[in-house]
Order: structure tokens, then sequence, then C-alpha cells
């Protein structure tokens, strides 16, 4: 569209005078005039950009105030769970107050529920078939909590929830509107040692603020609306068509676009927006510029939260990264093992995208959990005793057995994490790796017995990683075995041990993997020169 066009100056023939508009003005219109379609034009196209405009800031408000509602709600529920302890659950409902700890566990919860003036009711109970029996009911203010081993009686509105409350499973947050307001309800299982849930610690977010906000925002919206639209308005019934009703309309349908799906979404979105270009050098040009300004700033804000988020996930990589060089560490006999078999897996991987195996499998997220997973495989190790991780000779079967557990301990250690941080999707293929990385292909590892594909594939793909690495290493109890006869045992134990395809990956990247044996095999002999020197 060429702006130049949609420019010009207000008179298109020569001024008149006052007394002449006033003649003009007494003259009536077969219909209507163009002044009047002008402003009924504006009026309507006003109307629906601001409509739109206010429904959808005020949905996305509210959507967001909620959500953070809900945030709040899990961690105070969350938090409340981590200090019940779940075996004595039933010792609190039989005895309250006279239990050992009941009253210092009630004084944290009571500290909990002052951290926020949103935090309405905090609370612990026992969901059994006849309703729900009380563990823990803070007082709040002049309504008294219940009684240890009280049962309360189930509200119509939570009937949906029980099956999955009597599994002992999780739910989503409930909102509802009662007696005592809006409120939102998180629940969060207490887990016994066996993962059974013992009761589930609750907390009530009040919400009832959050629709006297919103509604003041909206009146503030609106009221914004209306001193632009007069302004506009008032301008519209001098100025041309190309000089308003393009540009609002042009605004109203970039604005109604906007695309949040994705960084680059936004900045496309934005692009256009500033390609609008609208130059009419009045309040419209005005507000296009305020349009810009704001989407800009929602884009740069949007990517800054993002690029926190990043921050976050980086330093929590870096500090379960640390926990697995810890537990390292402690085994005298792996060397740089996390190290290698992760370079080692990042090669198999590539050369499996490059060979077309497990194709559909093989998405680039998929590569990069399993390559920022992999040096966690092992860190089950921190529950097995030194004395056999560090032992110089073969293990006898009570110690071979004690160090098989390290799988299911690291799958165990991995999931307690993800419990705390469930947005971490590469933590799901770590416990995976953790777990499962001895399975053997014909079903004869541990610790489940696993066999073909029902073994998770990246543990398929650590596997020949892992074994690769032990094949070639010095141990204190053996010296590493050459290359030839390493790959020799990984040729050989393709379809028994190791997944056929992946071998076929590995021996298609055999060189890469011999030149990073090597530099990992120089970097150690430098360790331990130096380490004589001293």
């Amino acid at each position: 569209m060429d702006n130049k066009q949609n420019k010009g100056i207000f008179w298109q023939q020569a001024k008149l005078s006052a007394e002449e508009i006033k003649k003009m003005s007494k003259e009536h219109c077969r219909r209507v005039s163009i002044r009047i379609k002008m402003a009924l034009l504006l009026s309507v196209a006003l109307f629906i950009f601001g409509l739109i405009s206010a429904i959808i800031s005020y949905n996305l408000y509210l959507d967001y105030s909620v959500e953070q509602h809900k945030r709040l709600g899990d961690g105070i529920s969350r938090l409340a769970a981590g200090i019940i302890p779940p075996e004595r659950v039933d010792e609190f409902i039989e005895k309250g107050e006279r239990a050992e700890g009941y009253s210092q566990i009630e004084q944290s919860l009571y500290k909990i529920r002052a951290s926020s003036p949103d935090i309405k009711y905090v609370y612990a109970y026992k969901i059994e078939k006849d309703g729900c029996h009380v563990v823990f009911d803070l007082d709040d203010g002049d309504d008294e909590g219940a009684q240890p081993g009280d049962v309360i009686n189930f509200e119509e509105d939570f009937t949906e929830y029980l099956p999955t409350l009597f599994a002992g499973g999780e739910i989503e947050p409930i909102i509802s509107e009662g007696r005592y307001g809006w409120l939102l309800t998180s629940y969060t299982p207490v887990l016994d040692e066996n993962g059974k849930c013992q009761c589930y610690a609750a907390a009530d977010i009040s919400m009832n603020e959050i629709r006297d906000q919103a509604q003041d925002y909206l009146y503030k919206v609106t009221l914004l609306f209306i001193c632009i639209y007069l302004a506009i308005l008032f301008v519209g019934f001098l100025l041309a068509r190309y000089h308003i009703i393009l540009p609002v309309n042009t605004m109203a349908y970039a604005a109604g676009g906007f695309n949040y799906d994705s960084q680059r979404a936004m900045e496309k979105s934005l692009a256009q927006i500033k390609q609008l270009d609208i130059t009419t050098g009045d309040e419209i040009e005005n507000l296009y510029h305020s349009l810009v300004k704001l989407t800009g700033n929602s884009v740069k804000y949007l990517k800054d939260i993002k690029k926190k988020n990043e921050t976050i996930d980086r330093m929590q990589y870096a500090f379960i990264l640390t926990l697995a060089d810890m537990v390292e560490s402690r085994d005298e006999n792996t060397g740089q093992h996390i190290k290698k078999t992760a370079a080692y897996v990042e090669i198999i991987l590539r050369s499996m995208k490059e060979h077309g195996i497990y194709a559909d499998e093989l998405t680039n997220q998929f590569m990069d959990n399993v390559i920022n997973s992999a040096p966690l495989h092992d860190i089950g190790k921190i529950s097995v005793p030194d004395a056999i991780l560090n032992k110089p000779g073969r293990l006898t079967d009570e110690e071979f057995a004690k160090m098989k557990t390290h799988t299911v301990e690291g799958g165990k250690i991995i999931s307690s994490i993800i419990t705390a941080i469930p947005d971490s999707d590469y933590l799901y293929d770590a416990c995976d790796l953790a777990t499962y990385h001895h399975e053997w292909w014909n079903g004869r590892g541990y610790p489940m017995g696993l066999s073909g594909d029902s073994i998770p594939l990246s543990a398929r793909i650590m596997a020949v990683a892992d074994v690769f690495d032990a094949l070639v290493s010095n141990r204190s109890y053996k010296k590493g075995f050459p290359y030839e006869k390493a790959l020799g045992i990984i040729r050989e134990e393709s379809g028994t041990h190791f997944d056929p395809k992946i071998v076929e990956a590995f021996f298609a990247a055999q060189d890469e993997i011999l030149r990073v044996a090597d530099e990992f095999s120089e970097m150690e002999k430098k360790g331990e020169n130096g380490a004589e020197g001293k």
C-alpha cells in the first residue's frame, strides 16, 4: 500500500469562510450527510476495536491472575505436604495434639498460611470412602478448624474427583464458589516411602480480589478507550476516509491478529505492525506509535521471561550435573566415565540421525534430552557403599546384587527431582537412562528384565556407550581392552546384549568414537603424570 496516496491536505478546494460554512450547514441531504456517515463508520470501527481489545485484555488478565493463584496454591500445598510425615498420619488422626510433634507441624502450617494474604485455609485430610478424615485443620479467625479424627462429608461438587483421590492420585486445582467466596483449592498427596498416598495436604486460595481487580482493570481500559474514542471521533468529522478508516481498521486487524504462539511468531507480528508505517500526523499516528511501543515492549518482556527461564533451566541442569560429578568422584574406578559416555551417546545419536535409524523417535528434542541426561545415568551409585564401589577385586554375589540396585535407586532419585521440577523434559529421559541402561536386548539384564523395544530407546543407546567405555578404560582391578577386542565384544553381543540397529550406528561412527576415546585417554595420562610429579 502506498501511504503517499493516503496523505494530502485537508482542504481539496479553496478554503471557505465561516459564513459560507454556516450557509452550507443549512442545506439538507436527501438521506444522511457524509459527516454523519463518517461518524457512524468510525463509531462502529472503534466500538469493535475497543470491544475486542477489552475482551482479550480482560480474559488475558483474568487467566493470568487465575494461573498465578494456581501456582501459589500448588506451591503452598506441596510445601505443606513436605512437612507432614506420612508414616504418622494415622497416629495424628487418632491422637491429635497429644501426638509427639503434632503441635510443631501445626505451627509450621500456620506460618505457611501466613506467608500470603491470599491463603485462606491450609489443612490435611485423609480421603476415605466415608469422608475426609481430618489430620490438620487450622483455625481461621472466627472459624474454628475441625479436630483431628473428625470426618467431614464430601461436598456435591467434589464427587467427580473422588475416584482419583481414593487411588491416591493428583488432581488439578479445584475452583469453586460458596459460602467462603471464590476459592481455588490445590491438593498434594503425602506419599510414604512406597509411593502410597497417606493423606492430602490442601490449600484454599481466595480469589475474591481477582474479580475486583479485573473489573477495575476493565474500567480503566474502558475509560482509556472512551477518551481515545472521543478524540478520534472529533477528528473524524474533519478527516477523509484514508486519514481515519483505513489506519484504524488496519491497526485493529493487526492487534487482533497478534500471534503469541512463539518468539518468532511474536517478532513477525511486531514486524507486520511496524510495516504499517501510519503517518497521518495526528492522534491516529500517535495511537499507532503507542501500539508499536506497547507491542514492542510486550515482545521484549516475554523474550526476557524466556531468557530468564532458560537461565533457570541451565542452573537446574548445572546443579544436577554437579551432583552427578560428586557421585562419580566417589567411584575411584570410573575416571571421567560420565563425560566419556555422554560424548559417545552424542556421537551415536548423530550417527542414527544420519542413517535414518529410529527416525520417527529421533526428534531434535529427544536428542537434546538424551545428551543432557546422559551424565545422570549412574547417579544411583550414591546409594552403593564405598567399600563395594571401590573394591579392587571381583565382587561377591551379595556385593554385585547391591551394586545392581544403583539402577532402581537412580530412577527414584531422578523421579523425586521430577516431582520438584516437572517441566524439565530431559529428566524423564534421565530417569529411563538411570533405571534401564543395564537391560539386555534379549531380556537377561536388570533390574526389570525388559527386552527388545520395551527397553526405552535412550537406555539402549546408553547401554552401548556404557559398555564400550567400561571395556576400553583402565580400572584398579583390570587394564582396559585394546580397541579391537572391545569392538569385537560389542559386535559379538549385538542382538543379545545390544539393540542391533544401535550397534550399526555405533560402528558407522567408529572412527569418531575411537578418536574421542584417544582424546580422553591422553587427558587421563596427563592427569596421572601430573599427579606423579606432585
